[in-house]
């Protein structure tokens, strides 16, 4: 078995569910926003928030990095000296952050403390997308 292929694989499903996460998770804030003042609706909003963040999410996240890891071991870390793969990691850095920003937002939501309005939410939820483009057209066009 080609054990490359089966972690580059796992790798890249581990990917599209962070990344699917970190485009739906803004969404639920956006509707958030709007309905912050009615109870009923902002608990199911904060129950949602919080198992796609801490259930999908983060475990995507840290099975992205893991995974990313232990690829660039296997093919060698002489490979991180090449100035498209710095690119590719200072891209997937900002991910990571953005994600723990996301977090902190949603512990604002959880303590009923959001200040952002629903347009704040739909601005930053073009940054992953952005990203993503980014990292794509990196690591297949390798054009540094």
């Amino acid at each position: 078995m080609n054990f490359y292929l089966l972690f580059k694989s796992i790798h890249l499903i581990a990917v599209v569910s962070w990344m699917a996460g970190l485009l739906y998770l803004p969404r639920i804030f956006v509707y958030h926003a709007q309905n912050s003042s009615e109870i009923k609706v902002s608990e199911v909003f904060k129950l949602m928030e919080k198992k796609l963040y801490f259930y999908i999410m983060t475990p995507a996240m840290i099975l992205s990095w893991a995974l990313g890891v232990l690829l660039i071991h296997s093919i060698g870390f002489e490979q991180l000296s090449q100035k498209w793969m710095i690119l590719k990691i200072v891209f997937v850095i900002i991910l990571t952050f953005y994600h723990f920003y996301l977090g902190n937002i949603l512990k604002q939501f959880s303590i009923n403390n959001n200040h952002h309005s629903h347009k704040f939410f739909r601005f930053i939820n073009e940054i992953p997308t952005i990203l993503l483009i980014l990292i794509v057209f990196v690591v297949v066009f390798k054009p540094l």
